[in-house]
């Protein structure tokens, strides 16, 4: 059974920069590619950003150029690095096992993790 734990959210200025990470047990972590979600209340879950077992890496268009998605296969944990936030951002960020197709990227499980908060001030 696949754990997920997302840590790394709080509270941050408008302009800040956070560094999310998720750390995944009872998958073989290095094969799979992954992907950062976030939804924020009243809204639908989407995809942020997923990264390939081959580091290729997608973004969605709204964070493009701010944020960037790495991994390190030896601590089985995927890392979102955010900078220059907005308001817009603020959201519960999720992490899930991705596939990644050409032009779209799913979650696979089911089950998500708590997600860790993002909250942005003015």
């Amino acid at each position: 059974q696949v754990h997920l734990v997302e840590s790394g959210g709080g509270l941050v200025q408008a302009g800040g920069s956070l560094r999310l990470s998720c750390a995944a047990s009872g998958s073989v972590f290095s094969i799979n590619a992954w992907g950062w979600y976030r939804q924020a209340p009243g809204k639908q879950r989407e995809l942020v950003a997923a990264i390939t077992s081959g580091d290729s890496t997608r973004y969605a268009d709204s964070v493009k150029g701010r944020f960037a998605i790495s991994r390190d296969n030896a601590k089985n944990t995927v890392y979102l690095q955010m900078s220059s936030l907005k308001h817009e951002d603020a959201a519960d960020y999720y992490c899930n096992k991705t596939v990644v197709y050409s032009s779209t990227s799913l979650p696979v499980y089911a089950t998500w993790g708590q997600g860790t908060q993002v909250t942005v001030s003015s």
